[in-house]
Formats: C-alpha cells, sequence, structure tokens
C-alpha cells in the first residue's frame, strides 16, 4: 500500500550548501523529518552543482518520513549568469542591465523545457523572453 502524503514543501537552497538553519530547518522541523538525514542528501546529489541555486520539492509521508526532487535553476539565476550580473533591473521597463544573443536564451530554454509549462522550445523561449524582460535584459 502506498505511503499517505502528509505535506510538500518546496525550498530553494543553494547547491551542496543545505544546513540546519534556516530556511530549511524550521520547514522541516515543523514536520518531524529529520534536517540532518535530509542536509547530507541534498548536499551529496548537489555537489556537482556548487555555486547554483537548485530547487527542490520534498515530499513528507504521515510516518515522518520523505522524499525529494531536485529541479532546474531558476530562469533568471541562469540568466544573470550568462551575463555575468549580479542582479537584474530596478525599474526593467526603463533600465537595461545587458543583452543575451537568441542562441543563449534558446540553450536556456532547452535547459528549462522539462520544468517549463510548454510543450514545444519556441513556447519555453517565450518564457524565458519574459522573465529576461522584468529583469531588465533585452534578447538580440
Amino acid at each position: 500500500m502506498a505511503k499517505k502524503i502528509k505535506t510538500v514543501i518546496k525550498l530553494q537552497i543553494e547547491a551542496g550548501k543545505a544546513n540546519p538553519a534556516p530556511p530549511v530547518g524550521p520547514a522541516l522541523g515543523q514536520h518531524g523529518i529529520n534536517i540532518m538525514a535530509f542536509c547530507k542528501d541534498y548536499n551529496e546529489r548537489t555537489a556537482s552543482q556548487a555555486g547554483t541555486i537548485i530547487p527542490v520539492e520534498i515530499t513528507v509521508y504521515e510516518d515522518r518520513s520523505f522524499t525529494f526532487v531536485t529541479r532546474t535553476p531558476p530562469a533568471a539565476d541562469l540568466l544573470k549568469k550568462a551575463l555575468g550580473i549580479e542582479k537584474g533591473a530596478h525599474t526593467a521597463s526603463r533600465e537595461v542591465v545587458g543583452e543575451i544573443s537568441a542562441d543563449k536564451l534558446r540553450e536556456i530554454a532547452r535547459m528549462k523545457m522539462k520544468d517549463l509549462n510548454a510543450t514545444t522550445i519556441e513556447a519555453a523561449e517565450r518564457i524565458i523572453k519574459g522573465t529576461a524582460r522584468s529583469m531588465g535584459v533585452e534578447v538580440k
């Protein structure tokens, strides 16, 4: 018989750097999960992607066991790395912080494709282009 799901927790943690401090500890502790076991497993699974923010979806079961799935990094994080900038524009409609080529945009869209709500690569590109526009990045 399948285990009964108690809750699903979504967090964004830097790869290889999960620790019991906030936000991980309080989010998991209130559901009775072994925090150190999660941190150890997460750090092992994401060690190769150090320096990147990795979203994780933790499924907590009634018996206090858990499973987790890692996702691809957020589109904004990938765009910032591609451009080599610290953060996006304060006022995206008036300020431009950089330009990205259509080829680089397509590469990011391909990487994010499995986590996006898009059926074609063109639709995924439009989603990433919208994120870029809201950050003050022009697509050339």
